[in-house]
């Protein structure tokens, strides 16, 4: 699906697009678990942190401060850090912390001086005001799990925000992680730019509208980059 020429809407994921969570989660793990003198190991931490994570995501809908305490929990057993669940609120407590990627400012700024902008994530309402906080710009669009009652990659983020602005047309959304967003565009013929930072292979995937390493390289191929 190429980039369209008449884009009038850009949307975001937030996590892993606009703010660096992966650092966000080790720093608030490993700082917790410095109060029992155990190191955690990043490597072996991120990836089980996601697997947890999206399995707790595909039972019945809970608030993501609640999917972060249970995430937390499960992910310090297979650590072998014995972390009481009376203190895994730590993790949805470190969500305000966690930082914008150094780019994310001065290009959510481009984007918005030429396009509506909207962000779609994988949250709830209170945590992501938090994280707007760290954002010079404001969102024409927000669509959040909790409103949606439901977590990518199900469609349901991504419907509500083609209901919002009336149909897909002049739509692109801009995300990070394959599967919870560019797969979803991909199956709804939503045009998508994959802000593919780690350089991960397709691998039979099929391919986004456009492949970019960072947040000013996808402003630059839509002409909003300076």
């Amino acid at each position: 699906m190429p980039l369209p020429k008449d884009v009038q809407f850009v949307t975001f994921d937030c996590y892993g697009s606009l703010i660096d969570w992966e650092a966000g989660v080790y720093d608030a793990f490993q700082k917790e678990a410095d109060r029992d003198g155990f190191t955690i190991d990043r490597d072996a931490m991120l990836p089980r942190f996601i697997e947890v994570q999206r399995e707790i995501q595909r039972g019945s809908y809970e608030l993501y401060a609640e999917v972060l305490r249970r995430t937390a929990v499960r992910v310090a057993e297979e650590l072998g850090w014995q972390l009481e669940p009376s203190r895994a609120n730590f993790l949805p407590n470190s969500v305000p912390y966690w930082q914008p990627f150094r780019e994310t400012n001065a290009q959510l700024e481009r984007f918005s001086k030429k396009y509506e902008i909207g962000v779609l994530s994988n949250i709830d309402d209170k945590l992501l005001g938090a994280t707007r906080r760290h954002f010079r710009v404001d969102f024409d669009l927000v669509v959040t799990a909790q409103q949606v009652r439901s977590y990518k990659p199900d469609p349901a983020h991504f419907k509500e925000c083609a209901r919002r602005i009336g149909g897909k047309k002049g739509w692109l959304h801009i995300a990070s992680d394959y599967e919870t967003d560019v797969a979803p565009c991909l199956k709804m013929n939503v045009p998508v730019i994959w802000v593919n930072r780690k350089g991960e292979k397709l691998e039979g995937r099929k391919a986004p509208s456009a492949t970019v390493k960072n947040l000013r390289d996808a402003a630059k191929r839509l002409g909003a980059g300076g």
